[in-house]
């Protein structure tokens, strides 16, 4: 063992957790005054840094991947057209564009960069405000240091509350009690003796104790089963999306190019450069070029405004798929609830005479520690209107720690009268069996333990006896069962309100938890979710299986929680979601819940969560409870409606220009100059990148990408816009409209302003078409952000006195005046209205629902939660049809577009209806009492009264 190097250890050729820790110590030539700087450093520069692995990436292609795409693609092939091709009819190449083409790729890939880099680095930053630290022994002297520059052969210090930051065996001391459920699922803490090893990412939950470190990083059981989690990848709606959309795009444009090739070469023999100059018109016009810009820069924006919000988003993509969330499985301790045990007074139960539950609660006080306490003994002396009672009048003389074998504690004690008692506290079987209680006595105590756990309470027993001999090893008179305390773990203070606030958005809560069933339904009887729980065993079993009656898959689905559950049965939860097409989300904090958080559509990391959890999720929360996820779900549906009104805005406008400039170009064999198009298209992007910061209301139900609502809403759009443009040009070119109407000089035999024109009237409507896309109801109602209503004002301002003043040679154009750029913007305005119109007409026809917002007239009132009283309203309509009452109508049971998601909607309706029976009823308010305090319904005379 002595011949073997650290080289050895590092490529772990040994196995240090098995060998003794004095062949530890020569292993890794040590001891236990710890290790010099000096080494420390040397180790580190070997064993590496004691976190796990973070994959570095090159900026340079980072920067360079912004143009590395199918769009950018389409630009590429324009650019050099606009050089290698387009040098015919006499003219030089054509610079202008060549330029502009590639100024443009490098402003979007920038912009893209700059945004993803900063969002990176306020998540790093808040990141490493969350790394560990660790007492630390380094030339003799302890310091507090970062977990980070731990190696092997450094001597820590761990004690209670502390997360153990590397692998390490015990030194000398007395035993530690370990909770180890971050990596094994046990929810009861361990003990750990001298010499044992001790796992990265435990927790220490009594005791305190130095360890020699024998493995850091990616070289522990944290870190190898993080590194396994690492291994799996999953490509994103969005990008899917994306590549759908921009495919759609190119598509478009190969066909508009198509038919201009066909019909202007063979047909109507055009000039060969004319022809280049049209196809770079389709390829510059009618790319989205600043599509994967925009969205990336609104992801970017957004995710900085959830690490605001107390959510640190790891993977931007996750944005947009929470905003389509559905299901959200979250733990029940620390989350739903504050993982503290308390006391609930009113349902004490006292055993004996003479003892009122202030008593039973003071005796089961005194049993407790006062120091180094565990989490029984915090609830319950914490229960006394002031700690100090606990010891208050007496003097302890002796105090017997709880221990696994005997499940109890106990203390012995003087009162101020001299007078010697002993009392204990532990597990009522424990207790009772201490008690030598008469059968029907015990009988009883059963019962109301059974009370107790139907009601999903953990009992504790309370016992006490006098100590007439006056010696703490006397065995006493004998012991009284005083009584019980129900124990639970509370639900915070928000929870209720957060878990309705979720059903109103249309995401269905479920709860996981490891506790039993009982606990787990009482909890979600507290929180108002339902209690249609299931225990774990429910899980097990192929699809075809069913449980009371259903496929586990809808069992899964309509269920509201499951208890007993253990990190694989997790794993299986979500896949089986995912299978019913729903967007899963899933919160936790071991490592043993990494498998699960990589498997959902969003992982998500709780507060206070191990490295391993943070690491395979895409969100990790720095608050603890369910609101900062609710908060963040109503962020990223906001974040979702900007990034969707654009991709309906970029499918419109490649339609608008592709088919509008392909008309003109073969109705009238009009060449519109590339050069302009790209200025339509610098404008535009100016414009369009303030949306990222645009004011929008959050979609009221889970949101996700329906291509054939943007296809047709961005086909139709498209289309109306390209038809206006060939009208107001045949208006313009063939007949005098203008000159009659607005009294402007007449420009038909004017090319040059035909195309100044042209220019004012495409960059107008295209850029006013974003008001249309961007809102839900009447786009003159609904007020856009300030820097988007600028931008567009200042953009239009620089295209107007483009289209009046600009005599350019180089792309054919003389200014028109101001009259006919006044009749331009009447005229655009005019044409405007329609697309209101048209929106809803699709709205409607794609769901049935596009009208809602004329006949309901929201697109005129200031709520801000639209339709809520409307669907309390109908959910109480419907609490008759579930009851029998009344008959469902045909046109409910055919509807597939409910405001929110059919399950979650269902679990709302079993909420409301236990919330409302058992507040608002009096018989059910005399069950819930009755229940409560475990009393037979039947044996109670039916005249009762409250």
């Amino acid at each position: 063992m002595a011949s073997l190097s650290l080289e050895d250890v590092r490529n772990e050729t040994v196995d240090l957790s098995t060998v003794t820790v004095d062949e530890v110590f020569k292993t890794l030539k040590c001891d236990k005054k710890g290790l010099s700087e000096a080494e420390g450093e040397n180790r580190l520069k070997l064993f590496g840094p004691n976190k796990l692995e973070e994959k570095k990436e090159s900026k340079l292609l980072k920067f360079l991947g912004f143009m590395w795409n199918p769009l950018s693609w389409v630009m590429e092939i324009a650019a050099i057209m606009a050089i290698a091709l387009a040098n015919g009819g006499g003219r030089p190449p054509d610079w202008q564009d060549f330029v502009g083409i590639v100024s443009l790729l490098f402003i979007n890939s920038t912009i893209s960069y700059i945004e993803e880099a900063n969002a990176g680095d306020a998540a790093a930053a808040l990141m490493a405000g969350l790394a560990p630290k660790t007492k630390l022994l380094r030339d003799g002297t302890w310091d507090e240091r970062d977990a980070a520059i731990l190696v092997p052969g450094d001597i820590i210090s761990i004690k209670l509350g502390d997360i153990i930051p590397a692998d390490a065996r015990l030194l000398d001391g007395d035993a530690l009690k370990i909770d180890q459920s971050a990596l094994t699922g046990e929810s009861m803490p361990v003990n750990k003796y001298a010499g044992q090893e001790v796992f990265s990412g435990s927790t220490v939950k009594q005791g305190e104790l130095e360890a020699v470190v024998i493995a850091t990083g990616v070289h522990t059981f944290f870190g190898k089963a993080a590194h396994l989690v690492d291994s799996t990848n999953n490509v994103g709606h969005f990008q899917q999306v994306l590549t759908a959309i921009g495919n759609f795009c190119i598509i478009s444009i190969a066909a508009g190019m198509l038919v201009e090739i066909i019909v202007m070469y063979p047909i109507q023999h055009r000039a060969y450069r004319d022809g280049i100059d049209n196809l770079l018109v389709l390829l510059i016009g009618g790319i989205p070029i600043a599509m994967p810009t925009v969205l990336s820069v609104t992801m970017a924006i957004g995710s900085h405004r959830l690490s605001q919000q107390g959510a640190i988003t790891k993977r931007m993509t996750a944005i947009e798929e929470m905003a389509g969330m559905d299901v959200l499985c979250s733990d029940k301790t620390g989350t739903l609830t504050l993982n503290k045990l308390t006391v609930d007074k009113t349902l004490i139960e006292v055993c004996s005479r003479g003892v009122d539950k202030d008593m039973v609660l003071l005796y089961a006080a005194r049993a407790s520690r006062v120091e180094n306490q565990d989490a029984i003994d915090t609830c319950i002396v914490n229960m006394l209107a002031d700690p100090k009672e606990a010891r208050a009048g007496i003097k302890e003389v002796h105090f017997l720690p709880f221990n696994p074998v005997d499940k109890r504690t106990a203390i012995t004690y003087i009162d101020g009268n001299g007078d010697w008692h002993r009392v204990s506290k532990g597990a009522p079987e424990q207790i009772i069996e201490l008690c030598k209680m008469a059968p029907d006595a015990e009988k009883k105590v059963h019962a109301l333990i059974d009370s107790y756990a139907d009601r999903g309470l953990r009992s504790l027993g309370v016992s006490y006896q006098q100590v007439p001999e006056k010696n703490k090893d006397s065995a006493g008179e004998p012991w009284q069962f005083i009584g019980l305390l129900p124990l639970f773990d509370p639900p915070r203070h928000d929870s209720a309100e957060t878990i309705r606030r979720a059903l109103h958005l249309g995401v269905n809560v479920k709860m996981i938890t490891g506790d039993q069933l009982a606990i787990g339904k009482e909890t979600g009887r507290r929180l108002g979710m339902g209690t249609n729980m299931y225990p774990s065993t429910a899980l097990l079993g192929d699809k075809n299986t069913q449980v009371d009656g259903l496929p586990i898959d809808e069992l899964i689905e309509k269920a509201d929680g499951f208890a007993g559950v253990f990190p694989e049965h997790k794993y299986e939860i979500v896949k089986r979601l995912q299978d019913k097409k729903h967007i899963v989300g899933m919160t936790g904090d071991g490592v043993n819940d990494a498998p699960a958080l990589k498997k959902a559509d969003i992982g998500i990391a709780v507060d206070d969560a191990t490295d391993a959890a943070r690491s395979a999720s895409d969100i990790v929360l720095t608050e603890p409870g369910l609101s900062v996820i609710v908060s963040a779900v109503l962020t990223s549906r906001a974040i979702f409606q900007r990034m969707k009104n654009y991709t309906i805005y970029a499918v419109s406008i490649t339609i608008r220009i592709v088919m509008g400039f392909t008309l003109v170009a073969l109705i009238w064999k009009f060449d519109f100059a590339p050069f302009m198009v790209l200025i339509i298209a610098v404008l535009n992007d100016g414009t369009i990148m303030t949306i990222s910061k645009d004011r929008v209301k959050p979609s009221p139900k889970p949101d996700s990408w329906k291509l054939d609502e943007i296809f047709a809403t961005g086909v139709v759009l498209g289309t109306y816009m390209a038809l206006v443009t060939v009208v107001f040009f045949y208006l313009a070119h063939d007949t005098d409209f203008f000159t009659e109407t607005f009294g402007v000089p007449p420009i038909r035999d004017n090319d040059r302003q035909l195309m100044a024109a042209l220019y004012l009237q495409v960059s107008i409507i295209s850029q006013a078409l974003i008001f249309v896309t961007r809102s839900r109801s009447w786009s003159f109602v609904e007020r856009p952000g300030f820097l988007l209503l600028f931008a567009f004002f200042a953009a239009q301002l620089v295209a107007t006195a483009i289209a009046v003043y600009a005599n350019w040679d180089f792309c054919d154009m003389q200014g028109i005046g101001w009259a006919w750029g006044g009749a331009i913007w009447v005229f655009t305005l005019v044409t405007y209205v329609p697309l209101d119109v048209l929106k809803f007409i699709i709205r409607y026809s794609l769901s049935g629902k596009g009208w809602d917002n004329v006949q309901n007239k929201t697109a005129f009132t200031n709520k801000k939660d639209y339709g809520r009283g409307e669907r309390e309203a109908l959910w109480a309509k419907e609490q008759r049809t579930l009851h029998g009452l009344s008959q469902p109508a045909a046109s409910d049971l055919l509807s597939s577009n409910e405001e929110l998601s059919d399950i979650a909607e269902q679990a709302a309706k079993r909420a409301e209806i236990a919330r409302l029976r058992e507040l608002h009823t009096l018989k059910g308010h005399v069950e819930s009492v009755v229940k409560q305090k475990g009393i037979d319904i039947d044996a109670i005379p039916q005249n009762y009264t409250v």
